[in-house]
């Protein structure tokens, strides 16, 4: 009980204000929760702002349109969380009257919600006793506890759910939970944490062996693998040729520019004479390089970008269907992944 004990004080005394904690409504605890995944608070708050104030309610975020959830959370990233979140409010309108559910049970079954975001919401709306255990966690038992199991391992993941739980305090867990995510977040952090200033020093093992670095460990993942994208910028008068993305790949129902993507990078004169570019836009096509190459790094993903504008433009090949002419000035209705969304703007202000 120390431990529990000497982290809720913490938070007591250190938390800060953020409005989903001034709460117990599973859906706003939801939207937090599912908007901070691979976001930190500062980027995310607004964000959790913009959909709360537009979809105050479960029901209303079940009844917007796809497209309208990705383009509000355009530069988020992993864009299947919003996906996900939209497939998950029709599931609670459908099948739970509109009410969205408190229990870990009913929340571990939504689409999007794993066992730590049920856990969390669950806790949080109605004090279930399940302890959650995200990046924040993980590091603070590592050092704490000084344990070299692998976070990311079958092993490591069950050895510290077990111990989260034992830890966790069952008069109230929500609170806990709230103060070791924020412990971690704000005083064990990952590089730099306030070690002289930690209520916790006197017994962590990682300070006393001089490992706070080294802990958490953590198992390599796959290395990433390169991609070249070539974007090509066609108008139209008033008009730009966009690309809806379909399934099977990052960015899925997001729009772009035309993309021809390559093996290796290509210059100019390659592209030129490439089959696809030629099929597309003809041979008297002229080229021009816009920007790039850009580097934009995803999950496992390298992408390097460059675009290309493309003069003395035959009509454009439609057998690509998802290629269409929009007016350039209704570009900012569309939902478009961030190095799309950055070129545009620069390009058209």
């Amino acid at each position: 009980m120390a431990f529990s004990n000497d982290i809720i004080a913490w938070y007591n005394q250190h938390k800060r204000d953020l409005p989903w904690r001034d709460t117990t409504d599973p859906y706003v605890i939801w939207l937090s929760e599912i908007i901070l995944q691979q976001t930190r608070v500062e980027q995310g708050l607004p964000y959790f702002n913009r959909f709360l104030s537009n979809y105050p309610d479960v029901a209303s975020f079940a009844a917007a349109p796809e497209g309208e959830i990705l383009l509000h959370w355009q530069g988020l990233g992993y864009y299947s969380r919003a996906r996900n979140m939209h497939h998950a409010a029709r599931v609670v309108v459908a099948g739970h009257d509109g009410v969205f559910p408190s229990r870990y049970d009913d929340l571990v079954k939504l689409k999007g919600i794993g066992e730590y975001t049920a856990a969390a919401i669950a806790s949080f709306a109605a004090n279930e006793p399940r302890a959650v255990v995200d990046g924040n966690v993980f590091r603070v038992l590592a050092r704490y506890f000084g344990i070299d199991e692998p976070i990311n391992s079958t092993g490591g993941k069950r050895m510290f759910s077990e111990l989260a739980q034992e830890l966790l305090d069952q008069g109230c867990p929500g609170l806990y939970n709230q103060a070791i995510m924020e412990f971690g977040a704000l005083q064990c952090r990952p590089k730099n944490p306030d070690c002289g200033n930690c209520v916790l020093r006197l017994d962590c093992r990682a300070l006393k062996m001089g490992r706070v670095n080294q802990l958490p460990v953590k198992l390599k993942g796959k290395a990433s693998r390169n991609r070249y994208f070539n974007y090509f910028v066609v108008e139209d008068g008033s008009r730009i040729l966009m690309n809806k993305r379909g399934k099977g790949d990052i960015w899925e129902s997001l729009y772009e520019l035309p993309l021809i993507e390559t093996p290796r990078k290509m210059e100019l004169h390659e592209l030129a004479a490439d089959n696809a570019v030629v099929a597309h836009f003809g041979r008297s096509a002229g080229l021009r390089l816009l920007d790039g190459p850009v580097k934009h790094v995803l999950s496992h993903q390298n992408l390097f970008a460059q675009f290309v504008a493309v003069d003395r433009c035959h009509d454009v090949d439609d057998k690509n269907m998802d290629w269409s002419y929009v007016f350039i000035k209704d570009l900012g209705t569309l939902a478009k992944p961030k190095l799309i969304y950055s070129f545009l703007k620069r390009l058209y202000g």
